[in-house]
């Protein structure tokens, strides 16, 4: 058939809550023949590069493809675990200790799943695993705070390709940003100042979000606005004044003028400047990788030290901090907000009861229709 649906689906059932955790994904292994498969599946989704198709797929096959998957491949080396890949370590931590999390807060059974939009697990397997769990109703929770059409859309496009194979689809909640969510603002806040208070505070604090190009801000992207407003916030609740914190952007690719300042340009800068002593956090980023580890705590340490930096300090990313954790679980139960799973009233053994009469029901119709 050209549809599909659960292996063995009972007519009747009530279904429980799924929740689909999904971030941008990573290679197997830091591998140039890993890194290749990663990087031709995530640099021909349009979303990500919005180029000609035919000029791009020579540009991406004929250059890119041979000469970074090894460059790449060396970065992901200084950082790999013996659990693997740090973002998905850390993510399947956020996954892991989610669920405890929303077994209590919720009045339902859930199930949480982790999806990859490039790699492995990818979305498909996790959208299968909650189908088959007997997940009704659907959040999609991106870990992408601050929303953008080549990041937080990427997802909504995965999703919605695995979706329309479906023949039951469940109802659908797609959160596509929580970049000024009070709770979100706190846990930053709170990681930034235990980091503080553990290891000494520099004198200036550079809050670095992922950057894209600036044509998409002009074609309207709200990528920019929510990274302003999320760092405002931040400073805000860390009582910052305005020459106490810069915002910047990394992680450039290509020739194209992207979103300013540039990261690597302010740290090659400020040394002269008289910023020698800096923290740095990313806010855009809701679990340590490779952009996190390697580019931002060891080649962009190294580009401020060599201009004259006399201490340069990483803060680590939430990852599965219990702010962070608790930020997430109040953000899934508000936008769950009207479904049984956040009902008080909502009973369970009454709903099975029900559930088990409408199987018997169907039964005892297919029976009389043979």
């Amino acid at each position: 058939m050209r549809y599909t649906a659960k292996a063995h689906h009972e007519h009747g059932r009530t279904g429980r809550l799924g929740i689909l955790l999904a971030n941008l994904g990573t290679p197997d292994a830091p591998t140039p023949e890993a890194l290749r498969r990663y990087l031709r599946e995530f640099l021909w989704d349009p979303r990500v590069v919005e180029f000609p198709r035919p000029l791009w797929w020579l540009i991406l096959n004929g250059i890119i493809l041979n000469i970074r998957p090894r460059r790449s491949a060396a970065a992901y080396a200084k950082v790999w675990t013996k659990a693997g890949s740090p973002l998905l370590v850390h993510s399947r931590a956020q996954a892991d200790a989610l669920q405890p999390r929303l077994d209590t807060a919720f009045n339902g059974p859930v199930r949480i799943a982790l999806g990859m939009r490039y790699g492995t697990p990818s979305i498909a397997s996790a959208l299968a695993e909650l189908r088959e769990a007997d997940a009704a109703r659907l959040i999609v929770l991106p870990l992408y705070p601050q929303y953008s059409g080549s990041t937080t859309a990427a997802i909504f496009d995965a999703v919605a390709d695995v979706l329309k194979t479906w023949r039951c689809v469940p109802e659908v909640r797609f959160i596509n940003h929580y970049h000024d969510d009070p709770a979100y603002i706190a846990a930053m806040a709170a990681r930034i100042r235990a980091h503080w208070a553990a290891h000494g505070r520099g004198k200036h604090l550079l809050l670095s979000f992922h950057g894209v190009p600036r044509r998409y801000l002009l074609a309207g992207d709200p990528y920019y606005c929510h990274c302003q407003k999320t760092a405002r916030l931040l400073a805000e609740a860390l009582e910052l004044s305005e020459d106490d914190w810069t915002l910047g952007f990394q992680s450039r690719f290509g020739r194209e003028e992207w979103l300013k300042p540039y990261v690597d340009k302010l740290l090659k800068s400020w040394p002269k400047a008289g910023h020698r002593d800096i923290d740095v956090f990313c806010p855009g980023f809701a679990a340590d990788c490779l952009e996190t580890l390697e580019e931002i705590a060891m080649q962009d340490r190294d580009i401020f030290m060599a201009a004259g930096g006399e201490r340069y300090t990483y803060i680590p990313a939430l990852n599965d901090q219990a702010e962070h954790i608790d930020a997430l679980t109040a953000l899934l139960l508000r936008h769950a907000a009207g479904w049984p799973d956040t009902d008080p009233s909502y009973d369970v053994e009454a709903l099975a009861k029900a559930a088990q009469t409408s199987r018997e029901r169907a039964a005892q119709l297919g029976a009389e229709a043979r």
